[in-house]
This record gives C-alpha cells, sequence and structure tokens, in this order.
C-alpha cells in the first residue's frame, strides 16, 4: 500500500475509468434498457423483469466465478491495466452491439447484456485494484470518493446525450431506440483513453515455476490466499457485510426506474427529473462523505450510509400512501410522483458514497502484494450479492408485486449493518501493514 499520495494526473486518469463505465450502467443498467426490456423487447412486464433479472445474475455469477482467478493472475504477472484494457474493450463492443436488438428479440438481447455486463462488473474490480497504490490509507476515502462522485457526471453526461438523441423511447422510434447501444458504447470508449494514458501500471511480474502457466499461478495463489483469509478476519466479516448491503443495493440500481414507470407510474419528465436529481445528490454525496469518512473513520460513514438507506427505501415503499397523507393534512393536491422524486434525492446522497466507503475499506485492509487479489474476492462478493439480491425480488415480486417486493432491501441494509459492528477497523488497518511485504 503506497504511503504517499500518487500525482493528480494519475488519480485523475483512474477516476476517468468511474466516468467512462458509468455511461454504461446508468445508460443500460438503470434508466434504458432495464425499462426498454420488459416493456418493448419481451412485451410483458412481468416475464421481462424476472428475464433482466436473470440476465445480470447470469453475468455476475461468471465475474464471481472468475474474479478471484483473475485477481491472482494480475497480481502475478503485474498485469492490472492489461486486464482492465480487456474489459473494457468487451464492454464497449457488446454495448454497441445492442443496435441489432429489436423487438422480440429476446435471446439476442439477454446475450448481450451478459456479455457487456460481465466486461463491466469485472471492470470495476480491475479498477479498485490500482486504489491501494494511488496513496497512504487515511486518504483512500476521498480519492475512492472523489472518483465515484466524478463517475455520476459521466453518468449524467452520458445519458443525457443519450436520451436527447434517441426519445422516445417507444414502438415509434425503432431506430432511435436502436441507437442507445452503440452511443453508450462509443461514450465509454472515449472517455476512458484517459486511464490508460495517465494510470501507471506498479508492481514486478514474478518469474514463473519451471513447467507452469500463468494460468496455473493463478489458481495457485488463489487457493494460498483462500487459507490465509482466516488471518484477515476484520475483511471477511466486512465482506459479508458488504454481501447484504450490495444485495440491497443492487436491486436499487436495477429496478428503481422499473418501479418509478409500474409502481409509481410517473411522467416521462419525472424520469429526466428523477434522473438529474439521484446523480448530481449522488456525486456531492461521494464526495462528501469521501471527506467524511477520512475524518470520523471507514466503519462509521459507511454505517450511516446504511441508516439512510433504510429510511429512504421505507419511504419510497410508503411514496403512495405518504402522498395521501400530506395531500389530506396540508391540503396541497402532490402527485406520487413529486413525492417519490424528493426521496429519490435522498436516497440519491448514499448511492455512491455506500460503494465508495465499502472499496476504501477493502484498499485499506489489503496488502500491496495481494490487492488484485482480494478485490477480487470483493468482486466474488458483490457479485454473488447481487445475484442474490435480484433473484430474491425477481421471485419475490412475482408473488407480491414489485411494491412490496421492495422492503427486501430494508432487511438486506440492516442486516449489513448488525454484521458491520463486528468489523474492528484499527486491527484491520494493522493486518494489511504488517503483510505488506508479502
Amino acid at each position: 500500500m503506497s504511503t504517499q499520495r500518487a500525482p493528480f494526473r494519475e488519480i485523475f486518469g483512474w477516476a476517468m475509468f468511474d466516468f467512462a463505465n458509468s455511461s454504461y450502467t446508468t445508460v443500460i443498467v438503470t434508466v434504458a434498457f432495464s425499462v426498454l426490456f420488459p416493456k418493448l423487447i419481451v412485451g410483458d412486464e412481468r416475464e421481462g423483469n424476472f428475464l433482466w433479472s436473470m440476465a445480470l445474475s447470469t453475468s455476475l455469477l461468471l465475474v464471481a466465478l472468475s474474479g478471484p482467478v483473475l485477481g491472482s493472475l494480475m497480481d502475478f504477472s503485474a498485469a492490472k491495466k492489461k486486464f482492465l484494457f480487456a474489459s473494457y474493450l468487451l464492454t464497449v463492443t457488446a454495448t454497441a452491439a445492442l443496435y441489432f436488438v429489436t423487438p422480440g428479440a429476446v435471446a439476442l438481447c439477454f446475450i448481450l447484456i451478459v456479455l457487456s455486463n460481465f466486461g463491466f462488473s469485472v471492470g470495476e474490480n480491475f479498477t479498485s485494484a490500482f486504489l491501494p497504490d494511488l496513496g497512504p490509507p487515511e486518504e483512500l476515502g476521498k480519492i475512492s470518493g472523489l472518483a465515484w462522485g466524478v463517475g455520476y457526471l459521466g453518468g449524467l453526461l452520458s445519458t443525457g446525450l443519450v436520451m436527447f438523441l434517441t426519445t422516445p423511447h417507444d414502438a415509434s422510434n425503432l431506430e432511435g431506440v436502436r441507437l442507445i447501444g452503440p452511443l453508450t458504447g462509443g461514450f465509454f470508449l472515449l472517455a476512458g483513453i484517459p486511464t490508460f494514458l495517465l494510470l501507471k501500471e506498479r508492481g514486478t511480474p514474478r518469474a514463473l515455476p519451471p513447467g507452469e502457466s500463468y494460468l496455473g499461478a493463478g489458481f495457485r495463489r488463489m487457493k494460498q490466499t483462500l487459507r490465509e483469509l482466516t488471518v484477515f478476519r476484520d475483511l471477511i466479516v466486512f465482506l459479508f457485510s458488504f454481501f447484504f448491503s450490495y444485495a440491497g443495493l443492487s436491486i436499487v440500481i436495477s429496478f428503481a426506474f422499473i418501479y418509478g414507470d409500474q409502481v409509481i407510474r410517473w411522467s416521462p419528465s419525472s424520469q429526466v427529473a428523477m434522473f438529474v436529481l439521484t446523480n448530481i445528490s449522488a456525486a456531492v454525496g461521494a464526495w462528501i462523505f469521501g471527506y467524511i469518512q477520512d475524518r470520523i473513520g471507514d466503519k462509521r460513514t459507511y454505517s450511516i450510509t446504511l441508516v439512510i438507506w433504510m429510511v429512504a427505501v421505507v419511504l419510497l415503499w410508503g411514496a403512495p400512501g405518504l402522498t395521501d397523507w400530506i395531500n389530506a393534512t396540508l391540503g396541497t393536491q402532490w402527485r406520487a410522483e413529486r413525492v417519490f422524486l424528493s426521496i429519490g434525492a435522498l436516497a440519491g446522497l448514499c448511492l455512491g458514497s455506500t460503494q465508495s466507503a465499502a472499496r476504501a475499506i477493502v484498499g485499506v485492509f489489503s496488502p500491496e502484494s495481494k490487492a488484485g487479489e482480494f478485490f477480487g474476492f470483493w468482486g466474488l462478493f458483490g457479485k454473488l450479492s447481487a445475484i442474490f439480491g435480484l433473484m430474491s425480488l425477481g421471485f419475490l415480486q412475482i408473488h407480491l408485486g414489485l411494491q412490496g417486493s421492495i422492503l427486501l432491501c430494508v432487511l438486506f441494509f440492516f442486516i449489513s449493518l448488525v454484521i458491520a459492528f463486528f468489523v474492528d477497523e484499527k486491527r484491520g488497518r494493522a493486518m494489511a501493514r504488517q503483510h505488506a511485504g508479502e
């Protein structure tokens, strides 16, 4: 782990990958294709919601199975930039290929979402593995928060561009809808260039033992790390906490706009307003909580965001009833979508900060020589949790409907908060320093 902050240009280059890849998660996963897939491609909301969960879950399962091995390979070969570049090209290519998806082409869309989301998700692991090299432990929260905030600005800019050029998103404008993938892939391609120009590859490749391949070395290192993980007690406990928090977050990220469309029945203008408000509040929240994190501690900041999430999800679930109560009490004529927008802005403050805080905690608890491997396990827990969360909601909403099922997030955030209580931050930092030279 670095004891000095990297030059600003390198931190900027690293943050630009968050700026670039946010175009994918915002446009494809959250705003556009998450709504288009069930309504336009599949033609049935409940079946489409379930298949959307399946597509995302399949890609995340692939990441979960490959992440730790790929992390071991990166550390052994000191080739993090090469791995990151490969994931970048896969995401850009598969996203651009969504141009060929038309109504009824469910299988093709499913495959392209699996491929593109795999590239995006494994790329998150790769880029996060650079974090411990960019500054001392006491500044990683700030650096991570800066990048996450910049990422939301990238999501805001890319989605604004795509929405402006492709609206309306319905059967009357199929040619416009087909451009969503190429425009998003093109934005990711161009915005990601500074990362590969400015970010440095640190570390020294290790010589392969006679007769062993890099893949074999990766599996061997992963098995060794699995045996050693019990030493890093606080990292393991935190990863279980992260498992449940990200299960809740994955539902919010993947279904927020579906919820607005199917439960709140919002207008197109409210959809745009929600997107703008949540991205701005998420960027501000990531920056503010990044500075707070370096002052009050990583775990405490992470826990505060979980409490805010529990309150926000309950309010989102109760938005229709809350709207009726406000109107009856104040004599107003608010619509549910207005209340939903207000709550969304509150939730947005923690949208980036929870994930940024978690990334910084893993960075602080990771010895430099094992950063790729440990972030591979971070990715493993995150992706398995997303599968768990998405599939749980997918099955639950078939029986209870989407509105009732959303309360599942509150349970996940509460369990995460309880587990985080048992993380000893000082001990986790000390263990990372003790093993720094391995």
